[in-house]
């Protein structure tokens, strides 16, 4: 799975992306993350699977989903303000569930 984080600089989805990381490793799961500001994230975005959006963006959800052409999915609240990553992958698994 190939995971772009999108936030309005980028700062706050490193932070994020550095627990993603952790967690995915822990738990075995294969996962490529990368974190980009919303002025940034365009020229990447193609080479990404699924782009989670911070909830300070959410008002650009359908605008970065018709510009990628992939799903864009704002990270609930609550979840990206604690980095509750474990929610973060059961939304991630609701739009691609795993393959058993």
């Amino acid at each position: 799975m190939r995971v772009l984080l999108v936030c309005a600089g980028g700062a706050s989805t490193s932070i994020l992306m550095k627990k993603m990381k952790k967690y995915a490793e822990e738990k075995g799961f294969e996962l490529e993350i990368a974190a980009k500001g919303v002025n940034d994230y365009d020229e990447e975005c193609a080479q990404y699977d699924l782009l989670l959006l911070g909830p300070q963006i959410s008002y650009k959800q359908q605008e970065i989903e018709d510009f990628s052409k992939k799903p864009a999915v704002v990270i609930a609240p609550y979840d990206y303000a604690v980095g509750n990553v474990e929610n973060i992958f059961k939304q991630i698994e609701s739009i691609f569930p795993k393959k058993t």
